[in-house]
């Protein structure tokens, strides 16, 4: 249930002609759920001069919750004090009541209200024709919604315009003034995987005085990616977040959430597609403050700059995590013309101290069309154990007579498949 909780906040107020007595009142009201009472529990020893005197008036007290009367919260609610605040994201509700104070009947009444932003002006009356007549202690009562999508200073305009008895024709206006604050403050960055795969982290900091329940915390793709949220632990068929249960953010605290984007099959075929700054998607958010109410945020289309792989890209499809010591494993290669020309490539191959390739060295690929793609098998063995990085591939092009070369591409985990007795 909401409840009428009148601002006690001073507002400028402007009209429009000069000042003189009207028949009609304009009250306006922002519409708020209430909060819960707390009060500060004074207690102290038995043996302390008061003695259960302290115990006892806390018993009494109908704010206290009882069995628990040392809790600063209490079972009562309290309508709000004051004009409170309003946050991006959050629904603005406002009740509106114009009343006729006079003993005439007025006629033609019109009342109006617009919220004017930095950016723009709205109209948010429910209907927008006029009352024939008002009688004298009668009312008009509107309610307004409106969902804040911008920050910064907002103005509410109530207008009211309405006819007397005598034909004249009366016209007044209130400006009521208010700010609109940022609830979170959301960081993001993106982390390139070897693959085409794509990380993205939202940090997400509640900057509120109180806390949050995030209700959803969702990453909407762009038409170029696929989306996997990381944010859940699976222990069988069923699924847990990683924050628990009750995804509570407290006030100024800060929270990560974690999402894999994957290039659509048509996408990633196309080598030449993926380049420069590139949409990912964008977050939406959902929360619940107090006693339920929500606030929504969305943040504009997030962008990454894809990751510059020159004219040729050599990246694997295949490896094993594993190897054992000297003996021959194999990978899959994949070499993707990123430049707008057509290729003609040779592979040589270069061993290192620890890796040795196996195969012929200095062949040739044939000719690659832009944006085309060439898998090749390879083997290779390891002569070193521990952690040993894969290098020495050089692809040239005959047609420009300039070599690329790839080091570090990958690393495995070499160990000694022999176990030496024990001594």
């Amino acid at each position: 249930m909401q409840v009428k909780g009148q601002s006690s906040a001073t507002h400028k107020m402007d009209v429009s002609q000069a000042k003189q007595e009207h028949l009609l009142a304009l009250k306006v009201m922002r519409l708020t759920k209430p909060t819960l009472f707390t009060n500060m529990p004074v207690t102290c020893e038995d043996r302390d001069l008061p003695g259960d005197l302290f115990v006892r008036l806390m018993k009494d007290d109908p704010s206290t919750v009882k069995g628990a009367e040392t809790l600063i919260l209490g079972e009562m609610l309290t309508l709000p004090q004051n004009f409170g605040n309003i946050f991006l994201g959050e629904t603005f509700s406002s009740y509106i009541s114009v009343h006729n104070d006079s003993n005439q009947v007025v006629k033609d009444i019109l009342v109006k209200a617009d919220l004017q932003t930095s950016s723009q002006r709205l109209n948010l009356s429910a209907s927008n024709s006029a009352v024939s007549e008002l009688k004298p202690e009668c009312c008009i009562d509107d309610v307004i919604h409106h969902e804040v999508k911008e920050i910064g200073t907002h103005i509410l305009v109530c207008a009211v315009s309405y006819t007397t008895q005598t034909g004249e024709k009366l016209y007044f206006r209130k400006f009521f003034k208010f700010q609109v604050l940022k609830p979170l403050d959301v960081k993001t960055k993106f982390y390139n995987a070897e693959t085409d795969e794509v990380f993205l982290e939202a940090q997400l900091q509640n900057i509120t005085t109180s806390p949050m329940f995030m209700e959803k915390v969702s990453l909407e793709p762009s038409m170029m990616y696929n989306v996997t949220e990381l944010n859940n632990v699976s222990a069988g068929i069923d699924s847990e977040s990683t924050f628990g249960r009750m995804s509570y953010l407290q006030p100024l605290d800060t929270r990560q959430y974690l999402y894999c984007l994957k290039p659509k099959p048509e996408f990633a075929e196309k080598a030449g597609v993926i380049k420069g700054v590139t949409v990912i998607g964008k977050l939406d958010i959902v929360w619940k403050t107090n006693l339920g109410e929500r606030g929504r945020l969305q943040t504009s289309q997030l962008q990454r700059m894809a990751p510059g792989y020159g004219d040729v890209r050599l990246s694997l499809e295949m490896i094993p995590d594993t190897v054992s010591l000297e003996e021959p494993f194999d990978i899959t290669c994949k070499i993707t013309n990123c430049s707008e020309r057509t290729m003609d490539l040779e592979l040589e191959m270069c061993n290192t101290r620890s890796v040795h390739w196996c195969g012929v060295s200095g062949r040739q690929l044939g000719k690659l069309s832009p944006s085309a793609s060439l898998s090749i098998p390879l083997t290779l063995l390891s002569s070193v154990q521990g952690l040993q990085s894969i290098s020495g591939l050089r692809l040239t092009d005959s047609f420009l007579k300039r070599t690329y070369e790839y080091d570090d591409i990958a690393q495995v985990c070499v160990v000694c498949p022999y176990t030496s007795p024990e001594s």
